[in-house]
This record gives structure tokens, sequence and C-alpha cells, in this order.
């Protein structure tokens, strides 16, 4: 999804061909859209002459990249990546699609399929603007990376401490059992263990304080540089750290 900020600035780009404006137009809202919505984004970017573009033909020429259901237009995964190169320039304004071209980076080294999943996840909401959503998928991808850690490298003294802790706690034996656990006191129990240090446990509690706020319906807003800030914390303390070494 673009804001109507970055699809102004996309549409706009000098040598924009008609079709990759529609293509533009119909991405700004993240679903299916009819062609009089398409339309009504393009006036309200100031597109040229947009009342006179016969949008339902350029879509349905759109070959590949388009398809219509009852819904309306949607993207195909070839349309969504084309979309994404059209508007890389107006995106890379934002802070979090700078960081998500960083996480980019980090795809490759992650062992965990689980994870590389919940990145790759992340990346493209941070990149569509869906910050609360690149919120949680961020922390859900962070946390699958450091249940495999300890079930892989410090499970045993895991679950003594665990144990020391609560005295009705079964032993986990997968990283499923580690769920279990409220998220507070598996970071507690990690920092106990020395998986991490205490600076970085902190960190990772105002990760997780700003997961849960995203998560549940309130009335907080988050904005690219929160979210860029988040971002940034995970994968410096967990992706790139706890990602090469599962």
């Amino acid at each position: 999804m673009l804001t109507p900020e970055q699809l102004k600035e996309a549409v706009h780009r000098k040598g924009m061909t008609r079709t990759d404006t529609v293509l533009l137009c119909l991405a700004a809202g993240g679903q299916a859209a009819s062609t009089a919505m398409v339309k009504k984004r393009a006036i309200d970017a100031g597109v040229k002459k947009a009342k006179d573009i016969n949008f339902s033909s350029y879509l349905s020429s759109a070959e590949d990249k388009v398809f219509k259901t009852p819904l309306g237009w949607e993207l195909s995964a070839v349309g969504q990546s084309h979309v994404a190169a059209l508007a890389a320039e107006a995106l890379a304004q934002s802070p979090a699609a700078a960081e998500a071209l960083a996480l980019r980076s980090l795809l490759p080294s992650l062992k965990s399929e689980d994870a590389k999943a919940f990145l790759v996840e992340t990346i493209v909401c941070a990149e569509q603007s869906l910050f609360r959503a690149a919120v949680v998928l961020s922390w859900a991808g962070a946390v699958s990376l450091l249940h495999t850690f300890v079930v892989t490298k410090h499970l045993t003294e895991f679950n003594v401490e665990a144990l020391r802790r609560d005295a009705k706690w079964k032993a986990a034996k997968t990283t499923d059992d580690l769920g279990r656990l409220k998220e507070t006191t598996f970071l507690e129990i990690c920092e106990s263990i020395s998986i991490f240090g205490k600076n970085v446990k902190q960190e990772l509690e105002a990760c997780l304080k700003l997961r849960n706020a995203c998560g549940h319906p309130n009335s907080l807003k988050v904005g690219a540089s929160k979210v860029a800030a988040h971002l940034e914390v995970l994968a410096l303390n967990v992706y790139a750290v706890y990602g090469l070494a599962t």
C-alpha cells in the first residue's frame, strides 16, 4: 500500500507510462479496488487528465500484473513486484522502508525458514506503510529465532531456570513448548542465563511493549520513524545474531 503522499511522488516521476500510473493507483489501497476507486485515487493524486483515462482498458491490458475478482481489481505477485520497483524512489523516503531494505540483506543468512517467512512479510509491510503489521510480524520472527536458539543451544539450563521460577513448569522440549511462557518471562530467563545482557533485554522489552500495543485495537498511532527504530533493534540484536547461529 502506498500512502497518498507516496502515490503523488511516484505517479509524477518523469517517464512514467499511463499503464504504470494506473497500476500505482491500484496499489495505493493495498487491497482489491473497483475501476472507479482506482480512477478516484488518480484524480486525488493530481494525475494529468485523469478524468479522461479509460482505467478499465489499461487494467484489462496489464496482462499478468493484475486480475479481477468479485471484489475488484487486484495485483498479481508479478504486479506487486513491478509496482514495488516503480515506487522504490518514493518508498525510499520512508525510514521504515529504508530499514526494510537493510533487512532484505539478512534474508540469505537466515537458516530458520519460519523466521525467514516472518521477515519477508515484515519487509513487505514496512515497504507498503503497513506499520502495525510490520511491528507484529517482525517481533514474531525475532521470537521464533530466540526460541530456536534456546532449544538447540541452551535448553537444559533454560528449563532449570524456568523451574526455579515456577515449580509447576513442565520442561520444554520444543519451540512450541516455549510458547507456554509469557514473553516477558522468556526474556527475563534468557537474560538470567546470559543468552543476552540486561541492555539488550530492556530494548527487547520495549519492542514487545510496542508489539502488544500494535497487536490490539486501540487509538495508538505509529509512524515510519518509530517502526524503523523497532526494526533496527530487532535486526541488530536478534536477526543478525541468532539468525546466523540457529
